[in-house]
C-alpha cells in the first residue's frame, strides 16, 4: 500500500541540543493554527512521547527499527497519522548515533526508511563560519542525508540573522527560523531523560509559551509545505488476529508510566480490556481480571507510598501465586520482587519474585538486545525470540536465567528475565509488535485463567 503522510524529522547534531523543547513548540504551532498533527519518537524512549502527548492531547508513538523491524515503522507511521495535516518525528541523540560504531537504528535510517525530509537543531552558541561547517558537514556525511533545513536554538534575534545569512549562504540548506533562550521555559531532566509530563505543574503553561513562540520566529508555513515535499510512504499492512474477550489490569500512576501505545493497542485488538489501577493509591487490583501488566517506571522515587500500600502488595502476591498470568518489565519487575534495598532503609514490596533490587551509579546493561527464551513460559516457547531494550540505573540479585539476552553489535550476552508458565518479569521492555506471538499467548493465558477462576 502506499499512503500520503506530510511529514518532518527534527533531529539534532547531538543530545542537549533542544530537540524536545523545538518539537514540543511545533507541535503546539501547528495545533494552535488549528491543523491536525501527529507526533513520533525515534527510538525507544518513553519519556518524550509523554510530552507529545500532553501537548496535543494525542498519544504520540514510536517508531524503532530494531524493535519494529522495517515494515512495521513505515505501517505504524502510516496507520496514526493517515488523517493528519503534518506528522512530526522527534529523532534520537545525534542524527548519525546508532547502534555502537555505526548508523544502524539511527535517526539518519530511519529517516531514509520513512522518506522524511530532517531538520536540524543547532545551538551555534560560540560559533561564527562554523556553524555553516556544521550543517555542510552534516548534510553530506552520508548518501541521501535528507537534511533540508535548520531551526537554531537558544539565540537572540540579532545573532539569528548573522547565523542564518552564515548558513545560507555557504550551504543549500534553508534556515526555518529560531527559539530564544526562554528562562521559564526549561524543561527538566534525571537519570532516564526528562522527567515525566505528569510531574511539571506548568507544562500546559510552558507548551502555551513555547507555542507562541514558535508561531513568531519560527516559519511554519515553510516547515508544512516541506512536509508535503516527500509524503508517499509503502507498506504492508499487518494482519493482527482476535484472540477473545479479557481483562488485564494495567499499572498506571506517577511510578509506572512508561507504555508504548502501539503495545497497548495490539492487545486490545486481540480482546483484550486493558483496565487501569495505581499501585500507589488504590487498595487493591481491579475486580474481574485475568491478567496483569506493571510496566516500567520511576518506581525508586515512590517507594515509601508502594511499600506502605499493604493491602495493594498483598491482593498482587495472592492473585500472583494462584497462577494470575503476569507481565512485568524493568519497574514493574522491581516491584514484585521481595524488597527495594534504599540507601538508609529497606522498603518491602510485593514478594512474588525472590530477590531484591537497589539503585547504582551508572546504567547497568544498556541499550538493545535479542532476547531468546530458554523455556516454554507464558510469552513464548523455549527457542522463540524478541528483541528489546534495557536502560536502568538499577540492578537486582536476581534478575533472571529465562532467557539469553544478546546485544546486537558484539557477542556479548547475559541471562535475563524471570519467566515460566504464569509470569515474564525482568529488566529488559519489549513491544509486542516486534513479535505477536508475545501478545496472542498472554491473551490466551490470561483467557485460560479465567476459565479457570469460572470452573
Amino acid at each position: 500500500m502506499i499512503a500520503s503522510i506530510p511529514k518532518i524529522m527534527i533531529s539534532a547534531i547531538s543530545s542537549n541540543s533542544g530537540k524536545t523543547t523545538v518539537t514540543t513548540a511545533l507541535l503546539k504551532a501547528f495545533s494552535m493554527k488549528e491543523l491536525k498533527v501527529s507526533a513520533f519518537k525515534s527510538g525507544p524512549d518513553y519519556i518524550d512521547p509523554m510530552f507529545h502527548s500532553e501537548v496535543i492531547k494525542v498519544q504520540s508513538r514510536n517508531l524503532d527499527k530494531f524493535m519494529l523491524g522495517e515494515n512495521n515503522c513505515r505501517y505504524l507511521l502510516s496507520k496514526n497519522a493517515i488523517n493528519s495535516d503534518i506528522s512530526i518525528i522527534e529523532g534520537v541523540m545525534g542524527y548519525y548515533d546508532g547502534i555502537g560504531l555505526g548508523i544502524s537504528c539511527s535517526s539518519y535510517e530511519l529517516s531514509k526508511l520513512l522518506n522524511c525530509p530532517v531538520v536540524l537543531v543547532i545551538k551555534p552558541s560560540g560559533m561564527a563560519a562554523s556553524a555553516a561547517a556544521i550543517v555542510e558537514g552534516f548534510k553530506n556525511f552520508r548518501p541521501k542525508s535528507n537534511i533540508r533545513g535548520v531551526i537554531l536554538n537558544s539565540v537572540s534575534k540579532g545573532m539569528y540573522d548573522y547565523y542564518k545569512n552564515v548558513i545560507e549562504s555557504n550551504t543549500d540548506v534553508k534556515v526555518y527560523g529560531y527559539i530564544p533562550y526562554l528562562e521559564n521555559c526549561k524543561l527538566e531532566s534525571r537519570h532516564l531523560g526528562l522527567v515525566t509530563a505528569q510531574e511539571i505543574g506548568r507544562l500546559e503553561e510552558i507548551v502555551l509559551e513555547l507555542g507562541k513562540q514558535a508561531l513568531e520566529t519560527i516559519d511554519i508555513d515553510g516547515l508544512l509545505n516541506l512536509a508535503n515535499s516527500n509524503s508517499d510512504i509503502e507498506y504492508y499492512e499487518l494482519k493482527i488476529n482476535y484472540i477473545g474477550k479479557t481483562k488485564i489490569a494495567i499499572a498506571k500512576d506517577k511510578s509506572f508510566c512508561f507504555y508504548y501505545q502501539d503495545s497497548l493497542d495490539v492487545l486490545k485488538d486481540m480482546g483484550a480490556e486493558l483496565i487501569e489501577f495505581s499501585p500507589m493509591n488504590d487498595k487493591a487490583l481491579p475486580n474481574g481480571i485475568s491478567g496483569l501488566y506493571i510496566g516500567g517506571g520511576y518506581p525508586e522515587l515512590y517507594m515509601k507510598e508502594l511499600s506502605n500500600n499493604k493491602s495493594m502488595l498483598k491482593d498482587i502476591n495472592e492473585k500472583i501465586a494462584t497462577g494470575l498470568p503476569t507481565f512485568a518489565e524493568c519497574g514493574g519487575y522491581m516491584y514484585l520482587m521481595d524488597a527495594f534495598e534504599g540507601e538508609t532503609k529497606e522498603y518491602n514490596l510485593v514478594g512474588a519474585v525472590k530477590g531484591a533490587s537497589h539503585m547504582t551509579s551508572s546504567l547497568t546493561r544498556f541499550g538493545y538486545v535479542t532476547l531468546t527464551s530458554q523455556n516454554n513460559n507464558l510469552m513464548c516457547d523455549m527457542g522463540d525470540s524478541i528483541n528489546g531494550h534495557e536502560f536502568h540505573y538499577s540492578d537486582s540479585t536476581n534478575t533472571g536465567e529465562s532467557f539469553v539476552a544478546k546485544k546486537p553489535e558484539s557477542q556479548k550476552n547475559w541471562k535475563a528475565i524471570i519467566a515460566d508458565e504464569t509470569k515474564f518479569a525482568g529488566y529488559p521492555h519489549i513491544h509486542f509488535m516486534g513479535n505477536l506471538k508475545f501478545a496472542e499467548n498472554f491473551i490466551k493465558k490470561s483467557i485460560a485463567y479465567e476459565r479457570i477462576l469460572k470452573n
